[in-house]
């Protein structure tokens, strides 16, 4: 199928469902009405679609071609069979000869023995799998790439739907009440360390998208680029007015990243394409966004998985000026602010108002992704890997982050709070006791003079050194400030970033250590090598050695 042909077919089959959806009838009879167009437009002789129910089970809801007994009995759980392994994986699985797929889970009350290739696309919502379409052929066919675009498109459509609570409640995959009043204790890992106490804000930048097909196609390109413009001059001035302005280092380093995430060429011609399908543009954004989220979110370099975020953090603002939509974040706060998201972009905290910010609570990223590092240049405990934490806590609920146990805690009671005042004002004594401490020798009882030293990995962390009156930098990681980079820094840019350290150090001795990548440390621009044993393998010394 050839490209014109494939945008033709998708804009034809956009128009009739959006038709159905606006229709009368049930939702059921709707959805049913969906299946059939779905088939006749893909000329296939079978299409499903499967529900996301609570449980994650997968519930055939629409079936035109396999037995209809089997419609709201036919269940499969996520990760069983090819629909439950495109929903596990969250990526399309084109498959000439479905039985002979290792996944393949028979159900004979489908009736499915006849039908051997299989065309199957999650329906993704926010980044989540909230059902499968699946179209199915009697003979052994090889879906081409324009046909599997078309099925993408129409579940961009039909994510609407689920989500709109007529197929399932909304409230089936919510806590219970019970659950949601008793107080409740989280774990995660810390990102940055420290302690807060304050109401929670959930970070939700959803929108609710009124018109999912486009009229004018070249008049949604235009707006899509209208809406690129405004974006970059507001993050522009974002960069330019922030808290962090005139930062050295990581952060530069951070930003300038970001920076040419959004600038991404690449990405803008993916949304064009969604458009040229039959979008409206703020559905081509959210399509990209979520196909990009899946596609990068299970990719086996760390890095590339951090950079979901800054993409998700782009579309959303970019979202916000094709929908005239202002930005928030900063009003109505209360004074003491504890962020809940699933994850956030480095630009998406500066937003906020940072002087109110305790604390930031996120169901994933990690260490070295840029909103943890700005999170630790403003001081501000984070704690991650929390995982659906954003379904347990409420808007204006008390919460205390303990960075240093890595812990949560939602709803405290009384005496939890009082607890947790008491150990941050004893924590705040214990520093000032120290600072009358600090510029003493460090010598022993029976005379021996120890040397104190701290680890850095970035520039910030050099601020304990005055702090703490230490000696020096005993170990100074060379290789933090090449993981928050988005290319290989030349020999000039790495002298400077070395001459601002021996500047910070004060005179003080650094030692530093050789770049240790490789194993758990992944860089985007670097050469992986295929080794039994990755974490003994090629990294640290050896690579000094080989590359002096």
């Amino acid at each position: 199928m050839s490209t014109a042909k494939s945008q033709t077919v998708s804009r034809k089959l956009l128009a009739g469902v959006r038709d159905v959806m606006a229709g009368e009838g049930s939702a059921q009879a709707r959805l049913d009405r969906t299946t059939g167009l779905i088939a006749a437009s893909m000329e296939a002789d079978v299409c499903s679609i499967y529900v996301r129910r609570a449980g994650d089970v997968l519930e055939l809801f629409s079936t035109q071609g396999l037995r209809p007994e089997s419609v709201h009995v036919t269940r499969l759980r996520i990760g069983e069979g090819v629909i439950g392994a495109i929903a596990a994986r969250a990526q399309p699985m084109a498959i000439a000869n479905v039985r002979n797929h290792p996944s393949f889970a028979y159900r004979p009350e489908t009736g499915e023995e006849p039908f051997h290739s299989m065309l199957g696309v999650p329906v993704l919502r926010a980044g989540r799998v909230v059902g499968i379409i699946a179209v199915q052929n009697r003979e052994h066919r090889r879906y081409a790439d324009e046909e599997r675009e078309i099925l993408q498109t129409i579940a961009m459509v039909l994510a609407e739907m689920v989500a709109g609570g007529d197929l399932v409640s909304r409230d089936e995959l919510a806590p219970t009440e019970g659950d949601a009043l008793r107080p409740l204790r989280v774990e995660g890992v810390c990102y940055s360390p420290g302690l807060g106490i304050g109401k929670v804000v959930l970070h939700e930048p959803g929108f609710d998208i009124d018109h999912l097909v486009a009229q004018d196609p070249d008049a949604e390109v235009e707006r899509l680029r209208h809406a690129f413009t405004a974006m970059h001059g507001q993050l522009d001035t974002l960069f330019r007015k922030g808290p962090l302005v005139g930062g050295e280092g990581e952060f530069q380093d951070v930003m300038e990243a970001f920076r040419m995430v959004a600038e991404d060429a690449g990405w803008l011609r993916r949304i064009e394409e969604a458009i040229a399908t039959g979008l409206t543009a703020e559905a081509a954004v959210v399509k990209v966004k979520n196909e990009m989220r899946a596609r990068l979110g299970s990719a086996p370099d760390p890095y590339l998985r951090e950079r979901v975020h800054d993409l998700e953090d782009l579309g959303n603002r970019l979202l916000q000026h094709l929908m005239g939509a202002a930005h928030h974040a900063a009003e109505d706060l209360p004074e003491h602010v504890v962020l809940v998201a699933r994850n956030m972009g480095p630009a998406e905290l500066l937003d906020y108002d940072h002087t109110r910010l305790r604390g930031v609570v996120l169901e994933e990223g990690s260490a070295t992704s840029h909103v943890s590092i700005v999170a630790r240049a403003l001081d501000i405990p984070v704690l991650g890997q929390v995982p659906d934490v954003m379904t347990k806590v409420a808007n204006g609920e008390n919460i205390v982050v303990d960075g240093r146990n890595a812990q949560a805690i939602l709803r405290p009671s009384e005496d939890i709070q009082q607890k947790f005042h008491e150990t941050r004002r004893a924590n705040e004594r214990i520093k000032a006791e120290y600072v009358q401490y600090k510029d003493l020798p460090a010598r022993t009882r029976d005379g021996v003079d120890v040397s104190l030293l701290i680890n850095a990995g970035l520039l910030f962390d050099f601020d304990q050194i005055e702090t703490t009156g230490a000696d020096g930098v005993g170990l100074y990681r060379t290789e933090v400030p090449f993981m928050v980079r988005s290319q290989f820094p030349d020999v000039d840019a790495q002298r400077q970033l070395y001459e601002r350290v021996l500047e910070r150090a004060q005179g003080k001795p650094v030692t530093f250590r050789t770049i240790d990548v490789g194993g758990d440390k992944v860089l985007p621009y670097w050469e992986e090598r295929d080794e039994e044993n990755p974490a003994m393998g090629w990294r640290a010394i050896r690579i000094c050695l080989d590359r002096p």
